[in-house]
């Protein structure tokens, strides 16, 4: 029997569920894309974006996911042959400094694992090795989507200080924005990418790049920065096209316009401390199911270091996959897999899951999903500890 009929709940770090509010904005016609209401909407969404990110600097949009984001970003801080410093806490580190790579720039990586987070005495050490400031950009990631590290970028930014190096900041926010707490400008930030299918909720196909103007003045000239991914006409157009290099992606932009307005009428520090509860509603009941099974831990051991709006977490191979194909084929809850922490083919990646709490997430449909795989524990004689739910509830019950 399965009891999975309904509506199903996607508790994937992305892409997040998408409220009815943005979809029903999304579903209308073509508009006119050369004057009137499109044109005047989109102005409007500039200033929100600058701030949703914490910037008075630039912003340009791409039509494209988060790998579209990273690539303008890299195609307009680098020229060929320039160097960048990759601190790298989980999966995507490692994959934009593979784009990076693949794009010309010399990559050096600190690859600080899939359970660590950041150590700022080794970064600060790379670039006093630096003399003569070679390196062009740091690039890390604000939440690691698949380890769910998150880096303390303040401190970073402190460290490069330390250094005395001339090394513009960039940051991937994409698992972050909207979810975890973040000021580009007060924390030195030079460049920020972002997309719009986690914490923005919309559907995957809008990118992001806010940039300072010391990034625009120091990148002018970039020789990877091709009509199409040149940020300086989407920052500054001229024309309503040049925004996008072409036709407005119009449906996501609506939706985008509803998502922005939904975030408002919460309230970004609202959104934040909702991200930063359901989290530790998440983490209360790991804790609980982790007494019981030494197997079941979350993959960041300090609450300080892990994300608001992703849990990575093991529970032994092969009960991890198990767990998610029970939670989706029979009560319609869709966990995320253990994205980078073991190949494929090798039989611990079936020991690895995550949850994702992040969007358009309440306390309901987290309580839920946790209820979800504590009845797929039980399904699946999963040893686990007792007392879960009711630590999940207490967060939930007890948050001001």
């Amino acid at each position: 029997m399965t009891l999975a009929a309904g509506r199903p709940y996607l508790a994937i770090p992305g892409p997040s569920v998408i409220p009815d509010r943005v979809l029903r904005a999304m579903h209308r016609g073509s508009p006119n894309i050369y004057e009137g209401p499109l044109i005047e909407m989109v102005a409007g969404l500039m200033p929100d974006l600058r701030m949703l990110a914490g910037t008075t600097g630039h912003v340009a949009i791409y039509i494209g996911n988060g790998h579209a984001g990273w690539e303008a970003a890299n195609a307009n801080l680098f020229n060929r042959g320039d160097r960048a410093l990759v601190l790298a806490v989980g999966q995507f580190g490692l994959s934009w400094a593979n784009s990076a790579r693949a794009m010309g720039v010399e990559v050096e990586v600190i690859d600080f694992g899939k359970s660590t987070p950041v150590d700022f005495g080794r970064v600060e050490a790379a670039l006093r090795a630096d003399p003569g400031h070679r390196i062009k950009a740091v690039l890390t990631t604000h939440v690691d989507t698949a380890s769910s590290i998150k880096t303390d970028i303040p401190a970073l930014r402190a460290a490069m200080d330390a250094a005395g190096h001339s090394a513009l900041l960039a940051v991937d926010c994409i698992a972050s924005l909207g979810c975890d707490e973040f000021h580009m400008d007060d924390w030195g930030v030079d460049v920020m990418v972002s997309a719009c299918q986690k914490g923005l909720m919309t559907p995957p196909g809008l990118a992001f790049v806010w940039f300072s103007e010391a990034a625009r003045l120091r990148c002018g000239r970039s020789d990877l920065a091709t009509p199409y991914w040149a940020w300086g006409p989407r920052a500054e157009p001229e024309e309503f096209w040049q925004l996008w290099d072409g036709t407005a992606p119009t449906s996501h932009l609506y939706g985008l316009r509803e998502a922005l307005d939904m975030i408002a009428e919460e309230g970004l520090s609202q959104v934040w401390a909702r991200h930063h509860t359901l989290a530790r509603t998440v983490w209360a009941a790991f804790d609980a199911w982790g007494a019981g099974n030494p197997a079941i831990a979350m993959n960041v051991a300090d609450p300080a270091h892990r994300g608001w709006s992703v849990t990575a977490a093991r529970l032994g191979a092969p009960h991890a996959t198990r767990l998610r194909d029970w939670c989706e084929k029979q009560a319609g809850v869709t966990l995320g897999i253990g994205l980078g922490m073991a190949p494929s083919t090798d039989p611990a990646y079936h020991g690895f899951l995550r949850v994702g709490h992040m969007g358009h997430v309440n306390a309901h449909m987290t309580l839920g999903a946790l209820a979800v795989m504590e009845a797929g524990m039980i399904a699946l004689d999963i040893p686990h500890g007792e007392g879960a739910l009711a630590a999940a509830a207490r967060v939930i019950g007890t948050a001001a």
